[in-house]
């Protein structure tokens, strides 16, 4: 355990190691751009941070520093030079009127010293914005909504400080907001930033040319072998006839590309055909027919993980996809296989899955069967799944002598809706996703049961309103309900009931060891089940800025009984370090069971609802 328990100080310890390193590079750093080795000269700014930081980057002189063969004339010019540059530059940020000295000290035997100090003055601010429309936007009632955004959202505003990087900014979302909708063809076709120096102030003018509205025509696809045009406009979900959207088409593409089909999807709209009925060019690169994927991983839940899926677009004789996957890990042995119909008008797809799986469910040894078929409903705010579902069970206590057989059927729904701000790095925003079933048993008595489990998770923004990154972070939350309605004597199958603890339960204690715990010791899945966790995750800085490394604070409880007055949580509390890495989110926690009156490392990777 102390070994463990260092091993989390080290990789909790990393980002802090990390911003302590690099604080100490940039020092380096600072200290040899002030003098180095062989210098002409040495050049001190001294100005605000902001300006001392863009002149210290893009100062023309800075080029000049190494030549040691510098006659004081052309230095002398370098310097005339500078201060121009400087008055450029410094413009940029808005300071129109600053006070600029040039200092040249120089003694015999020793580097020459460049000091240049810059009083930048009064900056100057927006006094008035202008925002202009021609072609068909200017007058197109329809567009009175669009226009009115583009003019209410414009992120320069009177008042503001100007700077050309705000200028440009400002410009550039406008131009975004023009094209995104009916308007693809749309440009800047003039713009002025008229300054006025005495005053500090800025006057803004911007003319935007929308060309002509757009709708969309029928699809035009390239690149298609073994799949038909119409399985690729059910996929697209494009209508004809409707405005053009470029998020609509961003969309289609990421279905096509998430369909699993192909291995590249393009959607454009073709701007040189009639406006009245553009086609949508979709180009299309086909997967592969058959596709096998060996894994390796590991994971402190379920220990080292092995695993191979084959993957068959589609299966001769029906046209469906065939996945079927083998999965070895430390208390779990899977394998199964499902077949998939391509969807309908509506996104809707047939389903038949079989799976064969052992696993540990408490203290019990568990070799399951389960059949389902049904049908099942992507978007991507929402999933929907309706189906009826075999289930076996073969549950054998390390003490008993005879293993416990069950069996049940049962019809069932299921939906998950998310409204996160992005994925798979979500920063606000919530998802809640229910299961509703009904079945019997089966055997010699059938007895009747209703199956209920709801989920729910939600960040909150800690810091200021539409800041995702802010300071003070956000609280991470999550909760479960689950219950099992029957009578007192059924024999249900234990893949049915619930069990908590784990990575994405309560941490502190391992997988499934939350349960109902019964005379002789061991532990069983129960009827019942409720789990909470908040969560604080704060952004870790490293000089200043904001990185991809967060820190965590948290308190985990669960509970699972047989009946609801019986259920009693146990509670885990810890700390941990979120990685927002290129595969997905790193979660590493470090927890303390309080029930159980110990540490558990807990490491996680990806984010899915």
């Amino acid at each position: 355990m102390k070994r463990l328990f260092l091993a989390a100080l080290l990789l909790l310890a990393g980002p802090w190691a990390l911003a302590a390193e690099a604080a100490a590079t940039a020092s380096a750093a600072e200290s040899a751009n002030a003098a180095p080795v062989g210098a002409a000269f040495v050049l001190n700014i001294l100005a605000p941070d902001d300006i001392k930081d863009l002149l210290t980057r893009h100062l023309e002189l800075q080029r000049y520093r190494e030549l040691t063969d510098l006659s004081d004339d052309e230095l002398a010019r370098l310097l005339r030079q500078a201060q121009e540059d400087a008055r450029r530059l410094v413009g940029t940020l808005g300071y129109f009127s600053p006070v600029i000295a040039m200092a040249h000290q120089s003694a015999p035997g020793s580097t020459p010293v460049v000091t240049l100090t810059v009083t930048p003055g009064e900056p100057t601010r927006i006094k008035q914005v202008t925002i202009q429309f021609t072609g068909a936007m200017a007058d197109d009632v329809l567009a009175a909504a669009q226009r009115n955004q583009i003019q209410a959202s414009w992120s320069l505003p009177a008042g503001n400080r100007f700077t050309q990087n705000a200028w440009d900014a400002a410009k550039q979302q406008a131009l975004r907001q023009l094209t995104s909708l009916r308007f693809p063809t749309g440009r800047i076709s003039a713009s002025l930033a008229d300054i006025d120096p005495e005053a500090g102030q800025a006057h803004l003018q911007i003319t935007l040319d929308s060309g002509p509205a757009y709708r969309m025509g029928e699809l035009a696809i390239e690149g298609l072998q073994r799949y038909d045009a119409a399985m690729v406009q059910r996929l697209s979900r494009l209508t004809p006839g409707t405005d053009y959207s470029q998020a609509e088409l961003v969309a289609a593409q990421q279905r096509l590309s998430d369909s699993g089909y192909f291995d590249s999807a393009f959607v454009t709209l073709n701007t040189q055909a009639d406006p009245a009925a553009a086609p949508v060019l979709v180009k299309l690169r086909e997967a592969r027919l058959q596709k096998l994927v060996l894994g390796i991983g590991a994971s402190t839940d379920s220990g080292p993980r092995l695993s191979a899926e084959h993957t068959h677009h589609k299966v001769p004789g029906i046209g469906w996809r065939a996945v079927s996957k083998l999965q070895l890990e430390r208390e779990t042995r899977a394998i199964g296989s499902e077949l998939t119909s391509p969807p309908d008008l509506d996104n809707w797809r047939w389903a038949v899955s079989g799976l064969l799986q052992n696993q540990q469910l408490g203290t019990l040894d568990v070799t399951s069967q389960r059949l389902r078929g049904g049908r099942k409903q992507s978007h991507e705010r929402i999933d929907r799944n309706l189906y009826v579902q075999y289930d076996r069970a073969e549950s054998v206590n390390t003490d008993a002598a005879q293993p416990e057989i069950a069996q049940a059927i049962s019809a069932n729904y299921a939906f998950a809706v998310r409204y996160y701000d992005s994925l798979p790095f979500p920063s606000s925003g919530w998802g809640w996703g229910a299961e509703l079933g009904g079945g019997t048993t089966l055997g010699s008595e059938r007895q009747a049961y209703t199956r209920l489990l709801t989920r729910w998770q939600g960040f909150l923004g800690l810091g200021q309103a539409g800041s995702t990154r802010a300071s003070a972070g956000r609280l991470a939350m999550r909760a479960s309900v689950g219950a099992l309605f029957a009578k007192d004597n059924i024999s249900l199958p234990s893949t049915e009931l619930f069990l908590a603890g784990g990575d994405n339960s309560v941490r502190g204690y391992g997988l499934n060891d939350i349960g109902v715990t019964l005379a002789d010791g061991s532990t069983t899945a129960g009827r019942y089940l409720t789990t909470g966790s908040v969560e604080w995750q704060r952004p870790i800085r490293l000089n200043g800025r904001l990185s991809d490394w967060e820190s965590t604070l948290f308190v985990d409880a669960g509970a699972v009984a047989n009946q609801p007055s019986e259920l009693s949580a146990r509670v885990g509390v810890g700390v941990g370090a979120r990685w927002n890495s290129p595969v997905g989110p790193l979660q590493i926690d470090l927890a303390y069971g309080v029930d159980v009156r110990r540490l558990r490392l807990h490491m996680n990777l990806g984010f899915t609802f």
